[in-house]
C-alpha cells in the first residue's frame, strides 16, 4: 500500500522542512504544491529531495490540495495524507489515520480536535468558528461531524477519485466532508493534536487566500461546492 502525503505550502519557509522531515519516515512518497509562495519555501523544500509541484500564483490550499492529489493518483498512490505545512499537525499521527483505511474500516479518515483534549483551541475558533460552522454543515448538507474545518485527513485512493475539490479557499475541508458522505464513503474521525502558533487565524483575514474565519464562513453560507 502507497501512502503519498501532500503537503500545501504558501510562505511557510520558516517551518517547510521541520514539516518534511518529520513526515518523511510516516510515508512512501511526500508531496509539496508550493502554492505561488514568495519567500524560499519552494528551494527549501526541493532541498529535501521531495517532489514539489509549483502554482505560479496563490490559488488557495483547495486548489493546491487538489493538484497534489491528481499528481499523487498518477504515480500510483493507494492512500492520500492531507497535511499542512505550518507545523500544526503532529506527524507521528499520521499512523493513527492511516489505520482505519488499512483495516478496511473507512474510505475516509477526517482528524478532530474535539474528540480529546490534545488541542489548546483558541477562545475564537472553539466558541465561535467552530459552533457556527458545525451547524451550517448540518443545516445545509447534513454533515454532522465533530470538527468542521480542519486540514489533517486522509483518503483512499477511492475517495480521491470521487471527490473532486471546487473550492480554491479553506472551505474546502467543509466541501471534502459533504462530498464524502454525498457519494456513501465510510466516514470516521479520530482524534488529532493541533499546536497552534502566535500568528494564527484571524476574524477576517489568515495566512494564504480565503483563510480568514469569515471568510471561512462565507464559503460554507455561499456553499459553492454543493453541485
Amino acid at each position: 500500500m502507497k501512502i503519498f502525503c501532500v503537503i500545501p505550502a504558501y510562505n511557510e519557509e520558516k517551518s517547510i522542512v521541520n514539516v518534511i522531515n518529520s513526515v518523511k519516515p510516516c510515508v512512501d512518497s511526500i508531496v509539496v504544491v508550493n502554492d505561488g509562495s514568495k519567500d524560499a519555501t519552494a528551494r527549501l523544500a526541493s532541498e529535501t529531495g521531495v517532489t514539489v509541484l509549483h502554482h505560479l500564483t496563490n490559488r488557495g490550499q483547495g486548489s493546491a490540495l487538489q493538484t497534489g492529489n491528481e499528481y499523487s493518483l498518477a504515480q500510483g498512490a493507494d492512500v492520500i495524507v492531507h497535511f499542512d505545512a505550518d507545523g500544526q499537525f503532529i506527524a507521528r499521527e499520521i499512523e493513527d489515520m492511516v489505520r482505519p483505511i488499512k483495516n478496511n474500516e473507512a474510505d475516509i479518515v477526517f482528524g478532530s480536535r474535539f474528540l480529546n483534549n490534545k488541542s489548546k483551541l483558541p477562545w475564537l475558533k472553539r466558541y465561535f468558528f467552530q459552533p457556527v460552522g458545525r451547524f451550517v454543515n448540518k443545516a445545509l448538507m447534513g454533515v454532522n461531524l465533530s470538527d468542521f474545518q480542519n486540514g489533517f485527513r486522509v483518503l483512499s485512493r477511492k475517495a480521491v477519485e470521487m471527490i473532486v475539490i471546487k473550492n480554491d479557499g479553506m472551505a474546502h475541508n467543509s466541501e471534502i466532508q459533504y462530498k464524502a458522505h454525498r457519494l456513501g464513503l465510510r466516514i470516521k474521525e479520530v482524534p488529532v493534536t493541533v499546536v497552534y502558533n502566535d500568528f494564527g487565524q484571524g476574524i477576517f483575514s489568515g495566512r494564504g487566500r480565503g483563510s480568514g474565519g469569515l471568510q471561512i464562513i462565507k464559503d460554507l453560507l455561499l456553499a459553492k461546492f454543493i453541485e
